[in-house]
């Protein structure tokens, strides 16, 4: 019996619970006598405990056993809620998460049994009751105690009901031939068992340690199958005091009692069905009662099943709405109609199927459209995944900073692809960090400036066109421009003379170099200068780009657009030279035949005047190193493009018309060059590179 199918389901669970424990205990700091949030948490610890249990996780099972007795001492109302009490519970969170994610690695909880918390979690019970720390241990079963007790031959022990088949009893003598032991036992489970399967092969892993077990009843196919209610038997063949391997049993979690002794008769399966029919008792059916447990017979397992657990699968997952689901089905079903279709065109012999064939490919255009608009909806989860975890992070860094913050996230439900969510992560993480460390003043540095003594970091992301915008800023001092260009100058990076001709966003763009900081002194937060260098290469890795909005004394916002999807898109192909090239066209405003007189020069750069707006002209063909054309047209074919509030000229040969693309990563090969974000292969088998606009503005 394998229990690594259920380690997904495992490490979803916890991580959902761990995160309900965070924000619940967030939410308890606020308010210390809510009795729904200490109810809730009071339920997800337990819910852990007995997930971490029912998996054999011993080490997790205390940590959160002890948790949850400090739970429910808050439940009674013997212990009030205070900050040294929060803080602890979020230092067992930490090593809960700890366990997780060696889970997630290696399928093993680790060997970190984190005495110091559980020594702090029973002294704080200790203290505030005056109870012994022996008293606030994990509870053990009664069997761990007195493992050694025999079933005296009660109802209890249901192993004496087994009926064995002729190979089952084969085995059983050619062990006893070898001078082993047979053990009958019987165990147990709680009711309150989650998983009845992963605990009864819990069982069998520790069995096996002293034997081989030559008898399942259930069988071990409907034990894996959970076709059984609280209790199972099986024979065992040792060499071992019964003693130890029914100690080994019981020690196993969410296991109520083991009882067993060593068995010298055995009943074949029907021999006793003749001497029942002659008899006609009244005694027969509850004969018949006692077979049925060996309906099965002969499913019954192979003398000795291995049971290894293995590494669990890395494979991330979405939960999707059934309705999503209904509907993809729906689409494929209209595929496969258009499919056949299409065969049955290419099959007859009419020549007037020019039409149908048209009618078709523009049908089944419709669909795959449709379905690509569907997977998206799958692929889709919302930001909310990423930004819960990051009010305790603000939390934790109020009180290292001795800071007073608070954090606001808006527009949680904006949807993003599954692989821009997972990355996305610590870019923003980032963010916020130097929103809490470098944005922010302290706390009598704003009072002076008749500011809030409570700073305010905020987050808020919402979708426009075919992007999500992230926004991260503060209501803190703002950057420094000057000081970011003293900076610089005295790194070498720019002379004096270059520095004074610098813009804003030149400046700015400083900070994101790798190992630039402003920080005056390193710390455990801030001042290796590799915090928003990792920011800019995460989001251009994702197709991304981040944009800096500072004034000084006000704050600092740093705006952070993503695209949707990373896998199609719907873009515009153009033609440079003999070149194709596609532009996405959620970044594409609109077209425009611009005359060649109407181009003008503002600090010697192109530009247009298109209805109100001075939009600055890029050529594509000098971006991209192309041969100029011998002749300038009288008209040039602009393509314009906005991010935002910019918007920029492209200028291109020819227009090949829209078309749904499959982005293609170029991976190592032209990284260097960050105007081209992919590639795609059109329907003729040419490649054409796409074009990331987001460098051009």
């Amino acid at each position: 019996m394998d229990v690594s199918q259920y380690l997904e389901i495992f490490i979803d669970e916890s991580s959902e619970h761990i995160q309900t424990l965070s924000d619940c205990i967030m939410a308890l700091e606020q308010e210390p006598d809510n009795k729904d949030t200490i109810n809730e948490v009071f339920r997800a610890a337990h819910s852990l405990k007995g997930m971490a249990g029912t998996m054999g996780f011993k080490r997790m099972q205390r940590l959160t056993h002890d948790m949850e007795n400090v739970f429910q001492e808050v439940r009674s109302d013997k212990i009030k809620v205070d900050s040294a009490m929060i803080d602890l519970l979020f230092k067992c969170l930490d090593a809960i998460d700890s366990y997780v994610e060696n889970i997630k690695a290696t399928s093993d909880e680790g060997t970190d049994e984190n005495e110091a918390i559980i020594k702090e979690l029973n002294d704080f019970i200790q203290k505030e009751e005056g109870e012994t720390t022996e008293q606030a241990q994990p509870e053990k079963p009664a069997e761990e105690e007195h493992p050694a007790e025999a079933s005296d031959g009660g109802n209890d022990d249901k192993f004496s009901l087994i009926e064995v088949t002729d190979n089952e009893k084969k085995a059983i003598d050619e062990a006893k031939e070898a001078g082993q032991k047979i053990y009958g036992m019987t165990v147990y489970i709680q009711k309150e068992c989650l998983l009845k399967a992963a605990r009864a092969f819990l069982v069998f892993r520790a069995v096996e340690e002293f034997g081989q077990i030559l008898v399942y009843r259930p069988s071990s196919q409907d034990i894996e199958d959970e076709k059984f209610e609280l209790d199972f038997s099986f024979l065992v063949a040792s060499n071992e005091d019964l003693e130890k391997i029914q100690s080994a049993a019981s020690n196993v979690s969410e296991i109520e009692k083991v009882v067993g002794k060593e068995v010298s008769e055995f009943h074949l399966e029907g021999e006793e069905t003749a001497v029942q029919e002659k008899e006609q008792t009244a005694a027969a059916p509850a004969k018949e009662e006692e077979k049925k447990p060996a309906s099965e017979p002969k499913k019954a397992a192979p003398a000795k099943k291995k049971a290894v657990v293995g590494k669990p699968a890395t494979s991330r997952t979405v939960r999707v709405d059934i309705e999503k689901l209904d509907l993809l089905m729906n689409q494929v079903s209209e595929l496969i109609i258009a499919k056949n279709s299409l065969v049955a065109i290419s099959s007859s012999d009419g020549s007037d199927n020019t039409q149908s064939f048209h009618d078709q490919i523009e049908y089944l255009e419709r669909i795959t459209t449709n379905l690509h608009e569907s997977v998206m909806k799958v692929r889709m989860v919302p930001i909310e995944n990423v930004t819960q975890k990051y009010p305790r992070m603000i939390r934790d860094l109020s009180r290292t900073l001795n800071k007073k913050m608070n954090l606001v996230i808006t527009g949680e439900d904006t949807e993003l692809d599954r692989t821009v969510v997972d990355q996305i992560g610590d870019p923003l993480q980032h963010l916020l960090r130097n929103s809490a460390d470098h944005g922010l003043e302290s706390n009598d540095v704003r009072v002076e400036r008749g500011k809030p003594e409570v700073g305010t970091i905020f987050l808020n992301a919402y979708q426009e066109g075919n992007n999500v915008v992230i926004k991260v800023g503060d209501d803190g001092n703002g950057i420094d421009t000057e000081a970011v260009k003293q900076k610089a100058i005295e790194r070498g990076l720019v002379s004096p003379e270059q520095a004074e001709n610098l813009s804003q966003k030149e400046i700015i763009n400083f900070l994101f170099m790798p190992s630039f900081s402003m920080a005056k002194k390193i710390t455990d937060i801030s001042g290796r200068g590799v915090g928003l260098d990792v920011v800019k290469s995460g989001i251009e890795q994702l197709g991304g780009d981040v944009e800096v909005s500072t004034e000084l004394g006000k704050g600092t916002t740093f705006t952070v657009r993503l695209p949707l999807t990373l896998a199609i898109i719907q873009a515009l192909m153009v033609e440079i030279r003999d070149e194709k090239y596609a532009i996405a066209l959620g970044s594409i405003s609109n077209i425009e035949d611009i005359p060649v007189e109407d181009i003008k020069y503002v600090q010697a750069k192109e530009v247009i005047h298109l209805r109100g707006s001075v939009i600055p002209i890029v050529r594509l063909d000098q971006m991209l190193d192309i041969e100029p054309k011998e002749e300038e047209p009288d008209h040039l074919t602009v393509v314009i493009v906005q991010k935002g509030d910019q918007q920029a000229g492209l200028v291109v040969d020819n227009l090949i018309g829209q078309q749904e693309i499959v982005i293609k990563s170029l991976g190592k090969y032209i990284n260097g060059n960050k105007l081209i974000s992919g590639a795609t292969i059109l329907g003729d088998g040419d490649v054409a590179l796409i074009l990331d606009v987001n460098t051009l503005m």
